[in-house]
């Protein structure tokens, strides 16, 4: 079924929606909560709780790009388990080595909070991901969207770890020139 089908499905609010995201899109979003909690368990409640709010959110909006959508509901989610899960301490897995990696690159400021310098902040980072060529680009995503391993990554790229760990670090540190230019940092 393609991704307009199941919008419709969605809007006419037959339950036959879920089960065509989850026959069509459950791997995908189960790769996406397991990368960040690394529990099987969390990550099918995330998955579950993905299609609950992709129920509750649809209508009002009708996504142009369902995987997408799905994705950045399953991350968000995610993100709330584990940091609901890891309250008061410094947790373990992919999520928290990817947030140190990305940490020289983004600064915790107090202006940072401020909604106008965080969507100023989006779009540049947008932008830059947009400029990079397609492989560094597509691995860039893979870490920092997805939060692939990077066994995965190389894996799936052809590459040894040590060139994709080389790969991000340039392009961490060309990120991080770029943020320090605009005045993020």
């Amino acid at each position: 079924m393609n991704d307009e089908d199941i919008v419709s499905l969605y809007w006419e609010r037959s339950e036959q929606a879920i089960s065509e995201t989850s026959k069509k899109y459950g791997k995908y979003c189960y790769s996406i909560a397991k990368n960040i909690l690394c529990s099987n368990e969390d990550a099918e409640e995330c998955v579950n709780d993905t299609y609950s709010d992709a129920w509750q959110s649809i209508p009002p909006h009708k996504p142009s790009v369902l995987s997408t959508f799905l994705g950045k509901i399953t991350r968000r989610i995610s993100i709330d388990m584990l940091r609901y899960r890891n309250a008061g301490k410094r947790g373990g897995g992919e999520y928290t080595l990817i947030l140190d990696e990305l940490e020289d690159c983004v600064s915790g400021d107090d202006d940072m909070e401020q909604e106008y310098e965080r969507k100023r902040l989006s779009e540049t980072i947008n932008a830059f991901v947009c400029s990079l060529p397609k492989t560094e680009q597509k691995i860039f995503l893979c870490r920092y969207w997805y939060m692939d391993p990077l066994r995965v990554i190389s894996a799936r790229f052809g590459f040894s770890e040590a060139k994709v760990k080389s790969m991000l670090y340039r392009t961490r540190e060309k990120l991080r020139d770029l943020l320090i230019k605009e005045g993020f940092k």
